[in-house]
This record gives structure tokens, C-alpha cells and sequence, in this order.
């Protein structure tokens, strides 16, 4: 009986995998350099390589795996190909079916914001959930939408491209994906950064403690828990552009529960806080008391939800 089960995330930098037993109990981590070279043609052979050493190591046999799991940063179709994934120097990519072949095991893909949602629904933030929207707030915006315990993948892969939901549409700076006032523009850590460096420049009879050349998500969120003036605008603008767009994704998804995660998220319960406020604001009045809740898998969601993703195509 197959009793194990692989969760890959393939990054930029690195590919992080996790074998696991299918009642979600982690054996082992690991994880090993993504190569670039050749427009990335190495990833998926790298890839079926160190977890064919696993199965070595481990001495588990093809029949004892249920499948194995990826997650893509990409758009990924529900056959599991990947039209473009830019950080991996990939054009149009059968992942599921090359990487089934070198294996000889079933696999499933999915986009790697999507499949991490799946993992917080699955082992973390949002357990004992079904539905529930996750919001990562890094360097951009991403997240991941599920329904009935289901990725929300959509037509073009694009549920979830939450960042890209148009907040401020006559906002003068061009998103990088081209439009204008998307919201990662002003809830990603650079936005955050952006808006400071804005406050600022009007503040000037406001003490602050932020430094104009040393602002970061993290000093800004520290300023505010110590109830700097400045900060509590700049955090009000992030609070009230995100509160705002979550009552909106509410009114359409209807979740039991909001998962925040990604590095702007450690700022913890001031950030859920002030958030909150806005989204119990606008939010309709059957979704009001909707929680917004901390994700608690860090850079394992990846692999907890890939595993999910491979466990569910099993059965």
C-alpha cells in the first residue's frame, strides 16, 4: 500500500522538497540549487534525480508512493503544464507528464502560491478549514484561493493573482505587470517602503524615528508598535488598501478564514489588527466576522501543499 508521498516547490534559487506519509507527517527535508543553465531544461531532470536518491537512502520502493507533488512559480494548467515561468527561464513546460516519465510515479503541479495555500488550509494556518483565502505579502503580493478544500486555479491559471487586483486604477506608476494601482503596489514590502518614503516628505514637523535610507516593512511595523506618529499613517494606508480588498475577494469567495503570510507577516497581530479594522469596515455584513489569522508554515508551505496536491489526485 502506498503510504508516502513527495512535496517539491521549485524556486528561483532553490528547490525545496519533503517526503512525507499521507497522513501529512513530515520524515525529511531537504533541498538542493536550482540550475538556470540551458533555460532551466535541468530542473525537472535535478529534480526526478534527488528524489530517486531519497528513495534510495530510504530504501522505499516505486509501489509504496502515492504520488509525488510540485509547485511552480508560474501559471500552471490543470494537466500541469506551465506556459511561462519566468524565474525559471522556462517557455511552455510539461512538468507533470516529463517529470511522471523520469519517475515513473504520478504527478501533479500547480502554482507554487496556490499549492502553499493548500498547505496552510492542509497543516497550518487555515487547519480544519475548507475554504479560505491566503494573502503573501513579500517583495510582491501573491496568493492562493481554495474552495471545498480545491485549488482555485481558474481558466488561465490565474486565481489568486491577488496582487494584481486594481485598487487605484489612475495611480500614476506602472505595476510590473504593466497596469496601474495594482495592490501589490501598495501592500508588497516595497509598497510599504514607497508610501513611507512619501509620509515622510510631508512630515516635516512629525518626529519619526524611521530614516528615510534605512526603512524597511519590518522598522516601519516596529515604529508603529512603539506608536510613532508617521508609522501609524503609513500603516494605515497599507491596513485600510488591504482591508478594503479582502472585503471585496470576501463578497465573491466567502472564506471561513483569511491566511496572511509571507515576510511582512511576522510583523504579527499589530498587522492583523489593522487590517481587520478595515476589513470588518467594508466587508458585507455576512462575512464581517471573518478572521484574518497568521500563516504558520513559513517556506514549508510549499511542500505541505504539493504533497496535498499529489494526496488528492491519489484517491
Amino acid at each position: 500500500m502506498a503510504e508516502y508521498i513527495f512535496g517539491v516547490d521549485i524556486g528561483g534559487t532553490s528547490i525545496k522538497f519533503g517526503l512525507f506519509l499521507t497522513d501529512g507527517t513530515v520524515l525529511d527535508r531537504w533541498e538542493v540549487n536550482t540550475r538556470l543553465e540551458n533555460n532551466g531544461t535541468e530542473i525537472i531532470p535535478d529534480v526526478a534525480k534527488s528524489i530517486q536518491n531519497k528513495m534510495y537512502e530510504k530504501k522505499l520502493k516505486k509501489e509504496e508512493i502515492a504520488g509525488v507533488g510540485v509547485g511552480v512559480p508560474g501559471p500552471v494548467t490543470e494537466n500541469g503544464e506551465v506556459i511561462v515561468a519566468v524565474n525559471l527561464h522556462w517557455g511552455h513546460t510539461k512538468v507533470a507528464k516529463d517529470l511522471e516519465k523520469l519517475l515513473n510515479i504520478p504527478v501533479k503541479a500547480g502554482n507554487d502560491a496556490n499549492v502553499a495555500a493548500l498547505g496552510e488550509m492542509w497543516k497550518g494556518g487555515g487547519r480544519g478549514t475548507k475554504n479560505l483565502i491566503m494573502v503573501t505579502l513579500g517583495t510582491g503580493v501573491g496568493g492562493g484561493i481554495i474552495v471545498d478544500g480545491k485549488i482555485v486555479a481558474g481558466a488561465h491559471g490565474a486565481g489568486g493573482e491577488i496582487g494584481h487586483a486594481s485598487v487605484e486604477p489612475d495611480f500614476p506608476i506602472a505595476c510590473n505587470c504593466g497596469n496601474h494601482g495594482c495592490l501589490e503596489q501598495f501592500t508588497s514590502a516595497t509598497g510599504i517602503v514607497r508610501i513611507a518614503k512619501e509620509e515622510i516628505a510631508k512630515a516635516e514637523n512629525t518626529k519619526t524615528v524611521l530614516i528615510e535610507n534605512e526603512i524597511s516593512a519590518k522598522s516601519i511595523f516596529d515604529a508603529y508598535k512603539e506608536g510613532d506618529e508617521v508609522s501609524k499613517k503609513i500603516v494605515n494606508q497599507f491596513a485600510r488598501y488591504l482591508g478594503k480588498a479582502l472585503a471585496i475577494f470576501a463578497c465573491v469567495i466567502d472564506p471561513e478564514i483569511f491566511v496572511i503570510g509571507g515576510g511582512v507577516s511576522k510583523a504579527g497581530q499589530p498587522l492583523l489588527r489593522a487590517v481587520e479594522q478595515y476589513y470588518r469596515k467594508f466587508a458585507f455584513k455576512s462575512c464581517k466576522e471573518t478572521p484574518l489569522v497568521q500563516a504558520k508554515l513559513g517556506n514549508d508551505a510549499g511542500i505541505y501543499g504539493a504533497a496535498k496536491l499529489a494526496l488528492d489526485a491519489a484517491r
